[in-house]
């Protein structure tokens, strides 16, 4: 456990697998950057369409159907995560990417060109489903171009790019909507991914791999995850916006992903080569990690969803400083990312990671205990604070297990297995948007079901409602504008609690599901040693040889 430092061997360290043929070297610089644009691309398309919203529904109308904008791409995302990790397994890393950044650009195209609401829902869709490709896939190449020991680097890198992406992304569609025109934010990705486009196709050289004869994607599992998630994610992402919990749409959307979830098991324990593997849930590694990020999910709903609320409508923050409290928490992130290789090396990766989601656990509790502020910016430093340090945290947490995932089985299952935790974290990304945000809700309508008499009329009825309100103080009396900032608060916190409470499950799955010892690989070499002890030298993957 503890003792002895074990010296850890990747699973791809070796020879290239039967069936592959040697590949010119890659331009490694070229391919990273070429990466990071990719990733730059996904971050901004979840985030830069936000501000923009005003311009967009005067423009195309539909207001009562606009937050599809932002459902529908994270579905898209979500459900093609898997597929695009196996068909990068059986067919290569480069043909998805390639063809992920393609339909993410034409998507883009189509959404500049959205003449109403369903039509401009649709392209998003378009878009997500390119959006899968990049987010899986890039993660995958980054693991196969980087040896163990730069693997921290150049994940550190990437989630910078994604950090700073999400933070710019609702300035850059402000301004343009502002000062230019709403449809110049997806244009805008053009440019942008062409450079993409050109570098990969130029400097990423893979191994040609034979593929099998008889070998087929399983497009009956990928029909059946498609349904199942998409049920299940709309539920999800819907329930309580545009239709209430118990109600039979909600029912349907339940039952429907239930019966899917089934019909899924069974396409993919019968079909030769699943989509999800049966070993992706076998394997202890791999399914406790996959736990774990779904925790990490749930987490991430306190300081992306509320912080900014808490901001504006607890401390009187305007939007832009309200979003630079939530970016002390991206200031840190990448930069304990960075150095995370420099404690897992020493105590594996199952203890770095207990240890950064447990202090994750520690600042997500501290936030309750902050004194009410009392519509004060002074007091903005303590929640920034807090992110500052839940960011470090969350640095030594997520990467060390997603390094760990990736180095614990061979190349041709690295994007399954990286698509598996990726799809994870999404879902409990969505279920924590739904569950917190049932959780805030109910708070602030018990607050206000006991609010004073004299204060009572006229006061909103939920979260949405209540921001407003406080974004227009003038309408509201000193007594009345006090009690709803504290009802907030108050909602606030108990969010803040919950999420405490998830990393503490993530916590538990470490200590009880995650292996302690060194476990043989798929391919009979240690593939989970360093789970706890050194992690020790590495060998840079003979799947895609590089130089320079």
């Amino acid at each position: 456990m503890g003792g002895t430092a074990r010296r850890r061997t990747d699973p791809d360290t070796g020879p290239p697998p039967p069936g592959t043929t040697p590949s010119p070297p890659v331009r490694r610089r070229s391919v990273a950057a070429a990466l990071m644009l990719g990733m730059a691309l996904a971050a901004l398309d979840s985030t830069i369409i936000s501000t923009a919203i005003p311009q967009i529904v005067g423009d195309l109308g539909g207001f009562s159907v606009f937050s599809w904008l932002f459902s529908g791409y994270l579905l898209a995302v979500t459900v093609s995560l898997p597929v695009y990790g196996k068909i990068s397994d059986t067919f290569g890393r480069k043909p998805v990417l390639l063809f992920g950044i393609v339909l993410f650009l034409l998507g883009s195209l189509l959404c500049a060109g959205a003449w109403n609401m369903g039509s401009l829902i649709a392209f998003r869709i378009v878009q997500g489903l390119g959006g899968g490709a990049l987010q899986g896939t890039v993660q995958v190449i980054a693991a196969d171009l980087y040896p163990l020991k730069e693997r921290p680097k150049i994940q550190a890198r990437l989630s910078s790019v994604w950090a700073l992406s999400s933070v710019a992304g609702p300035v850059i569609g402000g301004l343009l909507a502002g000062y230019a025109d709403w449809r110049w934010i997806f244009l805008i990705n053009l440019p942008v991914g062409a450079v993409a486009l050109l570098l990969i196709a130029r400097h990423l050289h893979e191994p040609a791999r034979e593929v099998a004869r008889g070998s087929r994607v399983d497009w009956a599992g990928a029909l059946a995850i498609f349904a199942t998630g998409g049920l299940l994610l709309t539920a999800l992402v819907q329930g309580g916006v545009a239709w209430a919990w118990l109600s039979a749409p909600s029912f349907a959307l339940f039952a429907g992903s239930a019966v899917c979830a089934a019909g899924t098991v069974w396409i993919e324990r019968h079909a030769a080569e699943p989509i999800i593997p049966g070993w992706v849930w076998r394997r202890r590694t791999i399914s406790a990690v996959n736990l774990a990020l779904g925790a990490l999910g749930l987490v991430m709903i306190a300081p992306t969803v509320f912080l900014p609320t808490y901001g504006q409508s607890v401390l009187g923050l305007g939007p832009i400083a309200a979003g630079f409290v939530l970016s002390a928490m991206t200031l840190s992130w990448p930069i304990s990312a960075a150095l995370s290789n420099r404690v897992y090396n020493r105590v594996g990766f199952r203890r770095c990671a207990i240890t950064g989601i447990g202090l994750a656990a520690l600042a997500l509790f501290a936030f309750p205990l902050l004194p009410y502020p009392g519509a004060n910016p002074g007091a903005a430093w303590q929640p920034a604070l807090i992110m500052l340090l839940l960011g470090a945290a969350l640095g030594l947490f997520q990467l060390p297990l997603i390094i760990w995932v990736q180095s614990s089985v061979r190349w041709a299952e690295r994007g399954t297995a990286t698509a598996s935790i990726l799809f994870c974290r999404l879902v409990g990304q969505s279920m924590g948007a739904a569950v917190f945000g049932a959780v805030a809700n109910s708070t602030l309508a018990a607050r206000l079901d006991e609010a004073p008499a004299a204060i009572r009329p006229g006061l909103p009825d939920d979260l949405d409602g209540v921001s407003r309100a406080l974004e227009h103080p003038a309408t509201l009396t000193d007594q009345a504008a006090d009690y709803l900032r504290r009802a907030v608060d108050t909602a606030v916190d108990h969010v803040y609690v919950g999420s405490a409470g998830a990393a503490v499950l993530a916590v538990l799955v470490l200590l009880f599901l995650a292996p302690r010892r060194a476990a043989a690989g798929p391919d009979g070499e240690h593939g989970t040693a360093g789970a706890e002890g050194t992690g020790g030298t590495e060998g840079a993957d003979e799947q895609t040889r590089t130089a320079g």
